[in-house]
């Protein structure tokens, strides 16, 4: 991430999941998911107060403890506060969070909530700053995204909290404002840049790649469908359209005539665009995360891609050669 930014490496930690991501995670589950992570070469994890309330934040402190400074890189989001029983709060999808019903999060993206957000996360986290701190789906708040909270924390940035900034979210039309308009190290897209959404080519990564801000690729496999494409999958968090399953499915069968698992061809998929510095994966168990590694690490013959391509599956644009990352 720049010469002097925060080292991620090319497979990251995406720790929503181990947060109770509509399936209960135990502490010691969670813990051990970061450590094992860690262990097997991911330094780079990614998390958010809202990713189980606090807890996943919490998690990541307590397997962090002990670890050397500079032998892993974390991100945060600020944006929302978390509380007990406020009066006013976000509203989100039932069962989303496997947490006490009092706990709710709420939306914050002034100068002080931004600060607060932050500071609050260090504590979680057990760490005196982060790597890189993302504002968090700005989607209803894009002008106080630009002139309040990013402005907050490049303050926080030039006090040493923060190494990078950016910002993260689905909208990329929002995210290409804001890299023209704000000086930002980086942007998380979450679910845009994957087999079944290539929505981010049209404008956001040509533009990233021009002003020199790096990419992270969340929601690889669009929140399961891309891991397991069967009736009741979910596509951005909420049951897959038909169309979609359809697609994911003619996708998996392409993939099978070549002998690579859809997962492994969801994981690797983001990094054939030049801007795309590396891709997040979720993960709730030690199990999953191995198979994960073992699918980002299979050889996956260029053949597949033009397969894919030729059937009109993914864009042309999208094949590219390891060369053209250099």
């Amino acid at each position: 991430m720049g010469a002097d930014g925060p080292v991620v490496t090319r497979l990251g930690l995406g720790a929503s999941a181990i947060g109770g991501l509509f399936e209960p995670v135990s502490d010691a589950e969670g813990e051990a998911v970061v450590g094992s992570a860690l262990d097997v070469g991911m330094r780079y994890v990614d998390t958010a107060p809202l990713y189980g309330l606090g807890a996943s934040e919490r998690r990541i402190g307590t397997a962090l403890a002990g670890r050397p400074r500079d032998s892993f890189t974390v991100s945060t989001k600020v944006g929302r506060l978390v509380r007990h029983e406020p009066s006013t709060y976000e509203s989100l999808p039932e069962g989303m969070w496997h947490v006490p019903d009092t706990l709710k999060p709420v939306l914050d993206y002034s100068r002080d909530g931004i600060r607060r957000s932050l500071s609050e996360s260090l504590e979680r986290l057990g760490l005196d700053h982060v790597d890189i701190a993302f504002v968090h789906d700005p989607d209803e708040v894009i002008d106080q995204a630009i002139s309040e909270a990013l402005p907050a924390l490049a303050e926080l940035r030039d006090e040493g909290a923060v190494r990078a900034i950016g910002v993260g979210m689905s909208d990329t039309v929002a995210l290409a404002r804001i890299v023209r308009s704000h000086p930002i190290d980086c942007v998380l897209v979450a679910g845009r840049f994957t087999l079944l959404d290539q929505t981010a080519l049209t404008d956001l990564l040509p533009l990233c790649v021009e002003a020199n801000v790096s990419v992270i690729v969340g929601g690889a496999f669009n929140s399961g469908i891309l891991a397991d494409p069967s009736s009741g999958a979910r596509f951005d968090y909420a049951p897959a359209e038909p169309a979609l399953v359809d697609r994911a499915r003619r996708i998996a069968a392409v993939c099978t005539e070549h002998g690579v698992p859809l997962p492994a061809a969801a994981l690797q998929f983001g990094l054939r665009h030049p801007a795309v510095q590396t891709v997040l994966t979720g993960v709730r168990s030690v199990a999953e995360l191995a198979t994960n590694v073992e699918y980002f690490d299979l050889e996956i013959h260029e053949d597949l891609w033009s397969e894919l391509s030729s059937l009109a599956l993914i864009p042309p644009t999208t094949l590219l050669r390891e060369e053209a990352r250099a």
